[in-house]
């Protein structure tokens, strides 16, 4: 969008899809404010606003809802201050920036210690900002996502003990209930009960009440408000009970109600960071030192200090530390993490490498090109953050729901109750009342969907498929037709030999020898692929000399004691030869192929025939396509007769040939007009246009240089099965959603009427409450059981 900012902040108290709704509603309530998108899963919030409007209008908007916007505080190493004035200045430099809450100077520790909004600066900012005062400055404190990592481990510790705090003083309590259930008497005097269930209503239970507390104050019921009345309701009325010397109390019912939910909110913690592991993974990849050469010495320095013109040599079983191009040696580099290729790629002098690839084999030198948040792993860790934080069409819905879920609840529990005290007794309407409080879940239909975009785009990021928002994951389930450029996409966009046809008494071995002695002092992409064949079949030849270059003609030189000259057939008609294979000529040609020429002084010697062969897996790739319903296309300039040639070759049944690259959107939208949902797949720059136009634009790259920005799935290889990968996970992405939402949309359908009707005991109720959500994250986790690459996972996904 122009003119507008977008921001993103993380968002602490959230329990449930209400809560994501509630803040939702309050912030697109702001004036400027053009879009909100609030992720339950990945706990942050989304916003696009005009520039004229402030981000603490937002911030504040989150806050009087009843939520907050944790601050970050990063810790900094200044170098060069010599006074009490130099820490002044930096103090108040960086407390100039927006969203710096606070700035602390150490003169003695030569430490800063601030505290900054995140989303609205980072810590290079501040970096910025202190260099701008004068002054040197390096983050002293981990990464910011190693710091959340480390305050969610900590949390989560903390909470497994509490838990069992919970279950050791509820455990006495549960074995009475279920002595009673079977007949017998209490075994536990009522204020014994009294004393084992308070810690854990006040104590264990006290996060819930904070949530409802917040919740209630910015207007709007959550699950907090639930389980905290209902267990509250529950507690209290058995002290009442007790009170008024009945025995008959339900401490039992409150204490266990809350050790089940508290045990389900730490599963459904340590699931939903099982379905959030493709971003951790991804930043574990990072290089952490770089052997650096300055001055002509080799010093060892973190990657956060490399700057682009940096030589660095990358020893054999080291990552790679950012993106660079070899300068000298050469080498096998492993980049799966980037192409999901485990086979490792050749790279010489003037090759690009990528930053957190694993050098295999040599020792090389490099020089750094790109650093920080320009390089490729960034831009992946960016787009699949972004493409986590996103909303897929389909969760409208939910949302709608979630918006109204709590409030419905508390009315058909205070129904409940006022028809059961009328007619069947306050005892009975209390424990039902409890009941439909306990057993209504919002947190399952929040989670529901960004659990499984958070996991299918993970999944595909694993497999180099980066799918840059939900609505496209949700968007490619539905495609009807696939148009593949030809190309670079359905051919390897890499000429290669393949044909040789030579005259009597010369052997395509000899032909080759010759013609590679030449082609390989040349630049030329067709000489390359002639030099290329000969050392795949392990062919030995001689350097040829003299070697000349003729624009436009072809190349010359002496090779076996006489002048080799390879070339077209106007030059070499020009320099005597007078008869050509016609024949073999037209039926190269007809075939799209480029035929190249070799004759000593003058006589010719043969012919080889180069083109841009299919990818080896195109075939293939059709076959699938068309085996899921799917119509497969091919667009490309070429005339039709070559064009129809290479659609053969891999069973593609509808071509559009001759259309110039400007037009090929034109041809996308002439699809789509017969209302089919179409993708179109091309290499992402040339194919920009049509990509656009396409309902999912589909762009395949190899490595660093695949343009991102030019389409909504983009294939960080160069494999046509990556597009029928994109489609499957799409397919099985949302084929998750649907059983989530089913599941979670009947569980409350049939548990709170359950519930009303006395037939739910209000443990039973609590237990289905805490494993709802839980089920619904599990459930979303079977998705990493499918098998990309051509395989198929589980069949019931």
């Amino acid at each position: 969008m122009a003119n507008v900012a977008e921001i993103t902040l993380p968002v602490e108290g959230m329990t449930c899809a209400s809560c994501a709704s509630r803040i939702e509603k309050n912030v697109a309530k702001l004036p400027g404010v053009k879009e909100v998108n609030v992720n339950l899963a990945s706990e942050r919030a989304r916003v696009v606003l005009d520039p004229q409007t402030s981000w603490k209008d937002v911030v504040e908007r989150i806050e009087k809802t009843g939520y907050s916007v944790p601050g970050r505080e990063a810790e900094c190493n200044v170098i060069g201050m010599t006074c009490a004035t130099c820490a002044a200045r930096i103090e108040k430099a960086v407390g100039k920036l927006d969203a710096v809450k606070s700035v602390h100077v150490n003169l003695a520790s030569e430490k800063a210690r601030i505290s900054f909004i995140p989303g609205i600066i980072q810590e290079s900012d501040l970096i910025k900002a202190i260099e701008n005062a004068g002054y040197g400055a390096k983050l002293a404190s981990p990464s910011a996502a190693e710091e959340e990592k480390l305050r969610k481990q900590r949390e989560y510790k903390r909470d497994i003990r509490i838990l069992w705090f919970s279950i050791i003083l509820n455990l006495p309590l549960v074995i009475q209930l279920l002595y009673q259930m079977a007949g017998g008497a209490l075994i536990l005097p009522v204020w014994a009960s009294f004393l084992l269930a308070t810690p854990i209503q006040l104590y264990v239970g006290g996060r819930f009440y904070k949530g409802a507390y917040h919740a209630v104050r910015g207007g709007s019921a959550n699950m907090d408000v639930l389980v905290a009345l209902g267990t509250s309701v529950a507690f209290l009325y058995s002290v009442y009970l007790w009170l008024t010397g009945s025995v008959d109390t339900y401490f039992d019912t409150s204490a266990t109600i809350v050790t089940l939910i508290f045990m389900g909110k730490l599963l459904e913690t340590r699931a939903k960071a099982k379905s959030s592991s493709a971003i951790e993974a991804l930043v574990k990849l990072r290089a952490k030192v770089a052997h650096v050469l300055r001055d002509g010495v080799e010093t060892d320095l973190p990657v956060e200090d490399l700057l682009v013109g940096d030589i660095v040599r990358v020893r054999p079983g080291e990552k790679v530390p950012t993106d660079g191009v070899i300068i000298e040696g050469s080498t096998a580099v492993d980049e799966s993490f980037l192409t999901g290729e485990s086979m490792p790629v050749t790279k010489e002098s003037g090759d690009p490498v990528v930053g957190a690839s694993v050098n295999q084999t040599r020792a090389f030198a490099m020089e750094v090109t790109k650093v920080g948040s320009e390089t490729a792993l960034a831009q992946i860790i960016r787009l699949v953050d972004q493409a986590q934080g996103s909303k897929a069409p389909v969760q409208r819905l939910a949302d709608q729901i979630s918006g109204i879920f709590v409030p419905i609840v508390l009315l058909i529990a205070l129904v409940t109750f006022i028809a059961w005290g009328i007619f069947g007794g306050w005892s009975t309407a209390i424990i039902a009342a409890v009941a439909v409080l306990v057993i209504a879940c919002p947190c399952a239909l929040g989670l529901a969907t960004p659990t499984a975009i958070m996991v299918g785009t993970g999944l595909g990021a694993e497999s180099g498929i980066l799918i840059k928002g939900g609505e496209h994951l949700e968007r490619a389930h539905k495609v009807h037709a696939v148009i593949f450029d030809k190309t670079g996409t359905i051919t390897a966009g890499k000429p290669q030999v393949t044909d040789v046809w030579t005259v009597d008494g010369v052997s395509e071995q000899v032909l080759l020898k010759l013609a590679a002695a030449l082609e390989e002092q040349s630049e030329h992409p067709l000489g390359a692929a002639v030099v290329k064949q000969v050392k795949e079949q392990g062919m030995v030849y001689e350097t040829a000399t003299d070697i000349q270059a003729l624009p436009g003609k072809g190349i010359e030189g002496l090779a076996g004691g006489r002048m080799i000259r390879i070339g077209n057939r106007r030059w070499l008609s020009e320099t005597g030869i007078q008869t050509f294979p016609d024949e073999v000529l037209s039926e190269f040609e007809s075939a799209g192929k480029t035929a190249v020429m070799v004759a000593s002084d003058r006589q010719l010697l043969g012919i080889i025939a180069i083109a841009d062969r299919v990818k080896a897996d195109s075939q293939n790739t059709v076959r699938q396509l068309k085996e899921m319903g799917i119509e497969v296309w091919m667009i490309t300039g070429d005339n039709e007769r070559t064009a129809k040639a290479v659609a053969r070759q891999v069973g593609i049944d509808n071509v559009i040939a001759g259309v110039l690259p400007g037009n090929k959107a034109e041809k996308v939208e002439e699809l789509r007009k017969q209302g089919k949902t179409v993708a179109m797949v091309g290499d992402g720059i040339n194919d920009a246009p049509a990509l656009a136009a396409a309902d999912v634009g589909i762009a395949m790259g190899t490595g660093a240089d695949v343009a991102l920005e030019a389409a909504d799935i983009a294939l960080m290889h160069g494999h046509t099965q990556g597009v029928v990968d994109a489609i499957r996970l799409s397919k099985a992405t949302m084929r998750k959603i649907r059983q989530n939402l089913f599941w979670a949309f009947i569980y409350n359908v049939l548990g709170v009427p359950l519930a009303a009707a006395a037939i739910l005991n209000p443990i039973i109720a609590g237990a289905a409450m805490a494993l709802s959500s839980v089920s619904v994250v599990s459930n979303t986790l079977l998705l990493k059981r499918i098998r990309l690459g051509g395989k198929t996972g589980a069949a019931n996904l």
